[in-house]
């Protein structure tokens, strides 16, 4: 508790810091003092207000809300957006108050020398390019308003056809939905989350996978949603991984039976939504004519030391005919490098999530981009190698910024076909 409160006011002096740089910078392209007097009393108001969303947001964090309400995602939305503009802004003009200092360093030296002529030493802002970055950082203002007010349940349905030389015919046009990182604690509308499960349902799946991240940290966030989840339909089931968000809430310093209690009703919800969780398991999916798939799943496995490490690759394929076609369910997309493309058995196809498309960028027939990029090598979309194919699904729900710019939440349609090699 201590440590986010030490978070919070940090985080708060930080924003004070950039409240008061921006309203100097603004008041700068006013000429006439009647208007610097309307404009200091409306940017001190929304300053106001902000400090109240700030109020409200840490009220609420502090209480651990399971369903959380539509006007603290608003609120922290806007705060986020605030701060993402004001940073913006703040950073465009920070190179044109740094060429002032240098001219009014040269200058203060000129007047000490007795050449300077005029008695201005620092040179004022140029309105020119103080508007430019007035509207330049609209651009974050305008798209992040969306993302929290629209795009955060903009669910859309990405479609990929993948051909396989070993299917099984009677799998020739197998629909696998996938979904990954719901985050139900990020959630504020079941009316919103029970139109994207109608969406899942419309696709008629024979398949139904999520790929991890039920819950932002507590087990418990899931509960108002156990029900909306348990409608999902799926001819031959629905199945489910953990991800690194869904070790969070293991209780530190108790007793084993205690943590096994725990545990134990965290996997009795996967029940309750009729989700059969694989934890470094298989299942064998049979046809009515005896024909089978093989779907895995780990346990997260993330690269880097602060994720974990549970995912066992060979347990998963513990008993799977060597012929058989594979679908792994893995929740990190770093697993598919570090352990899966050198694994001794070829694994068909992975289905993984965790990047999120990092909620924030372009995603176009033909072009995508997204800070994901820069951490994450398979970060959204469709990537093969060595015959073998991996899919990162952008999520589901949302996380820490309660909105989507760009990056819709995603449902993933995948149609399995079978590759004529006579």
């Amino acid at each position: 508790m201590r440590d986010r409160t030490n978070f919070y006011l940090m985080l708060a002096l930080m924003m004070i810091g950039l409240e008061t740089y921006c309203y100097f910078a603004l008041k700068s392209l006013i000429q006439s003092q009647k208007l610097v007097k309307v404009f200091t009393v409306l940017y001190a108001s929304q300053v106001i207000f902000l400090m109240y969303a700030f109020f409200v947001v840490w009220q609420s964090t502090n209480q651990g809300e399971l369903l959380r309400s539509a006007k603290v995602n608003l609120f922290l939305g806007l705060l986020i957006t605030s701060f993402v503009t004001k940073l913006v802004f703040s950073g465009l003009m920070i190179f044109q108050d740094s060429g002032r200092l240098l001219v009014g360093g040269i200058n203060l030296v000129k007047a000490k020398m007795g050449f300077l002529t005029s008695d201005e030493i620092i040179p004022s802002r140029r309105s020119f390019l103080t508007t430019s970055a007035s509207f330049i950082a609209g651009i974050p203002l305008v798209t992040m308003l969306y993302g929290i007010t629209k795009g955060k349940y903009q669910y859309t349905v990405s479609r990929k056809k993948i051909a396989f030389d070993h299917l099984p015919s009677s799998f020739d046009g197998l629909k696998v939905v996938q979904i990954s990182d719901i985050h139900a604690g990020s959630f504020d509308s079941i009316a919103d989350v029970e139109r994207g499960i109608d969406m899942i349902n419309s696709l008629e799946p024979d398949i139904f996978v999520f790929t991890g991240d039920l819950v932002n940290s507590q087990k418990d966030e899931i509960n108002p949603y156990i029900s909306v989840f348990s409608k999902v339909k799926a001819k031959y089931g629905k199945y489910a991984v953990l991800g690194n968000h869904d070790y969070y809430g293991e209780p530190k310093g108790a007793s084993p039976s205690e943590v096994q209690a725990y545990w134990d009703d965290f996997f009795a919800k996967y029940q309750a939504m009729g989700f059969d969780l694989l934890r470094n398991e298989n299942r064998l999916i049979q046809a009515p004519d005896g024909q089978k798939i093989a779907l895995l799943g780990v346990e997260n496995w993330g690269a880097g030391p602060w994720f974990q490490k549970y995912g066992d690759l060979d347990l998963a394929l513990r008993n799977v005919p060597d012929d058989t076609l594979t679908i792994l369910l893995s929740h990190d997309p770093t697993h598919w490098d570090e352990k899966v493309l050198n694994h001794d058995r070829k694994i068909d196809l992975t289905l993984s999530g965790h990047t999120h498309g990092m909620q924030f960028g372009v995603d176009l027939p033909g072009f995508k981009w997204s800070p994901a990029k820069y951490r994450y090598e398979r970060w959204a979309g469709l990537y093969t190698q060595d015959g073998r194919y991996l899919y990162v699904n952008k999520g589901f729900g949302f996380l820490a910024f309660p909105g989507r710019v760009g990056m819709w939440p995603e449902i993933t349609l995948l149609e399995l076909s079978s590759v004529d090699v006579s």
